[in-house]
């Protein structure tokens, strides 16, 4: 098969699903309902369910960057240590110089994380891509780096509380957009998938392409749709604990939709996505074809300093404060997330959207083993079990391509 931008291994069934995609919605499923009957129906509720979708937030946003740079044949382990250095830095900032007017510059704490992330993943990359360092080295050292920084910059000393605005973030109690604005977002996502199954079948039709049969069409749209509204319903159902209102979708969850729809666009329809899945699928033919790899991979690393700047913004509001162990093995979800969604560690193959319910997956399945009531270090031993399951499934599906 040919593999191209923002495409998992796998074959496409004539209706145009990825097969890898829908066979994982299916396991997913399959997860949830033998999770729903071990929890006596706890699982699925609308509370747990919003739970989940938080939970699920920080890791996820991660690992939308950490697909296209596993992609491009790179690594970062210094994710976690940057997620509690940018943490404890943000709040510093928030609470010593916008401490007099905090509650009107809270957002410049939001620019200053993501400033410093984007910088910090820049000059990793660029130690990289100019000092010929391998990735692994440069991370790990990071990883070292930053975590006794976020240490030595506060002495391990918590930083809080933080301002209220900035806390709506983190999708506290205050962090949900309610149910009127929600029920309206799920309309214009409705009909943004409308506009886009009309907009395809006209284009076919204007450059005389096969066109599907209207009813797989119907049907590519309607899963989706479904998803929407079901994902909407869900989010009203749980109340405000205090008032009894209906919460609405988590500010950090709209977060991560925005940056689930902008990654997918950058490695889907920009050159900067091609450029990423060209080197990474052969680094030598993409010189050849003059890609300037150095530059990529300073600009792939700055934008998973970025996108860790963002996630420390969402974690530390949920906290509700900025903390040196924030962030403690997090890279090690993020890259496990990654390969799970069929992110291949030899390169050149991988899905944002496969990423990200690879996230789901493992937080779902954590979820569970703590309403089971399983002791900690066995929950840890079961994630990894999966992850080498994963790594092995991707060896097993990349020899039947190959084969």
């Amino acid at each position: 098969m040919q593999v191209g931008a923002d495409r998992p291994i796998g074959r496409e069934a004539p209706a145009g699903f990825d097969t890898r995609l829908v066979g994982m919605l299916a396991i997913l499923a399959l997860v949830w309902a033998v999770l729903q009957m071990l929890t006596g129906g706890t699982f699925l509720s609308a509370r747990n369910l919003y739970n989940l979708a938080l939970q699920v937030t920080v890791v996820a946003i991660l690992t939308t960057g950490m697909v296209l740079l596993i992609v491009a044949r790179q690594i970062d382990l210094s994710v976690g240590s940057l997620l509690g250095f940018l943490s404890v830095a943000g709040a510093l900032i928030q609470t010593e110089l916008l401490a007099v007017d905090g509650a009107q510059t809270w957002w410049l704490t939001l620019l200053a994380m993501l400033a410093a992330g984007a910088l910090i993943g820049a000059s990793q990359g660029a130690l990289v891509a100019y000092g010929n360092i391998p990735s692994f080295v440069v991370t790990l050292a990071g990883l070292l780096f930053f975590r006794n920084a976020a240490y030595f910059i506060n002495m391990g000393e918590t930083i809080a509380p933080l301002n209220a605005t900035f806390q709506r973030l983190g999708g506290g109690l205050g962090g949900a957009i309610g149910e009127r604005w929600s029920w309206l977002l799920c309309a214009a996502a409705l009909a943004f998938v409308l506009w886009r199954t009309v907009s395809q079948r006209r284009q076919q039709e204007r450059f005389r392409l096969a066109a599907r049969p209207l009813w797989q069409d119907a049907s590519l749209a309607a899963l989706p749709a479904a998803g929407i509204v079901g994902f909407t319903l869900v989010m009203n159902s749980y109340a405000h604990p205090v008032t009894g209102l209906p919460m609405g979708i988590p500010v950090p969850v709209l977060l991560l939709i925005a940056v689930v729809a902008a990654m997918s666009v950058l490695a889907r329809q920009r050159v900067f996505g091609r450029h990423v899945f060209a080197y990474g699928g052969n680094p030598e033919a993409a010189r050849l074809a003059g890609v300037d790899a150095r530059r990529l991979i300073v600009k792939l690393f700055a934008l998973m300093g970025l996108l860790c700047g963002l996630a420390a913004a969402v974690i530390s509001a949920r906290l509700n404060a900025g903390a040196s162990a924030t962030g403690t093995m997090t890279e090690l979800s993020v890259i496990a997330a990654a390969v799970i969604g069929g992110t291949s560690l030899a390169g050149g193959v991988g899905s944002v959207a496969g990423a990200v319910l690879g996230a789901l997956f493992m937080q779902s399945l954590e979820s569970g083993m703590i309403l089971l009531g399983m002791p900690s270090p066995l929950q840890k031993m079961m994630l990894a079990l999966v992850l080498v399951l994963a790594v092995w499934a991707d060896h097993r599906a990349r020899r039947v391509v190959v084969t």
